[in-house]
């Protein structure tokens, strides 16, 4: 009896530290998972970028207009990203300058809508594009700067819109008021800087829009400082050249043309992902 009683507590005991060895090492590969995926998220967050998709969105300034864009990118490989972007801009002359009329109400001088003397035309792009990110060089960790080069084409839409002004029609009487767009024959009258009341309006002119086909390609470099590689926060600068198949006029006193050169400098901000 006493030899089954001692062979049952050693059976115990060593079920027991079976047990706890397996706790143990259930344990063990419980920590090292969680160190993985500590070192895993620090490699995506902190090191070298690995997620494979990207949207964003921005705007930019450039030296004849300004530009809005929304951008959505694919991995390709560790330093290409392809990308597709549309964008709505609108190009002014260089020399085009806002004025303004002060007409008299209840014995005060008050401001006109704001107008551009000489415009002729409102020229606006919508363009769709593909292009291509090369990485210069990465971060490192969460503060450096992220620097790839871009190159980008496609084609554009070029709306031609013709510019109205609110004319009066007895010089001086901004009580008697009439829209109008430029025209050889009231030439005259529309560039006669005491007959104009302000500016027509954003909405006017639209039913008039001529469509003109184009293309476009840009150069740049793009700087991302977001700390997390998930989250995009880049600067942008570069050059843009369009090309389209009609002459666009600007201004009444401006020659128009088919080439359009610009240098921009871009922020853009979104957020990347696995799929």
């Amino acid at each position: 009896m006493k030899k089954f009683n001692t062979l049952l507590l050693l059976l115990l005991a060593s079920f027991a530290l079976h047990a706890q060895s397996d706790r143990s090492d259930k344990k063990a590969e419980r920590e090292q998972k969680k160190l993985r995926k500590i070192s895993l998220f620090r490699e995506i967050e902190e090191g070298e970028n690995l997620y494979n998709r990207e949207f964003s969105g921005g705007a930019r300034l450039n030296t004849d207009g300004w530009t809005g864009f929304l951008e959505m990118g694919f991995r390709k490989s560790a330093s290409t990203v392809n990308f597709f972007q549309f964008e709505f801009s609108e190009k002014k002359d260089p020399k085009q300058d806002r004025s303004s009329t002060f007409v008299p109400v209840m014995g005060y001088y008050i401001s006109t809508s704001p107008y551009v003397y000489g415009k002729m035309n409102n020229f606006y792009q919508a363009k769709l594009g593909l292009g291509q990110k090369r990485l210069i060089g990465g971060k490192g960790n969460k503060n450096g700067v992220e620097v790839n080069a871009i190159y980008y084409g496609g084609i554009s839409a070029g709306l031609v819109k013709p510019y109205y002004l609110e004319l009066m029609n007895d010089a001086g009487d901004p009580d008697s008021r009439k829209l109008q767009k430029w025209t050889p024959e009231n030439n005259d009258e529309f560039l006669d800087k005491t007959n104009i009341y302000g500016a027509g309006g954003f909405s006017k002119g639209w039913g008039e829009v001529k469509f003109t086909p184009g293309l476009h390609a840009k150069l740049g470099f793009r700087f991302d400082w977001a700390k997390f590689n998930d989250v995009i926060s880049a600067l942008e600068v570069g050059v843009n050249a369009e090309y389209y198949t009609k002459k666009v006029q600007i201004m009444v006193d401006q020659d128009g043309k088919s080439f359009f050169f610009n240098a921009y400098v871009g922020l853009q901000l979104g957020k990347r992902w696995n799929k």
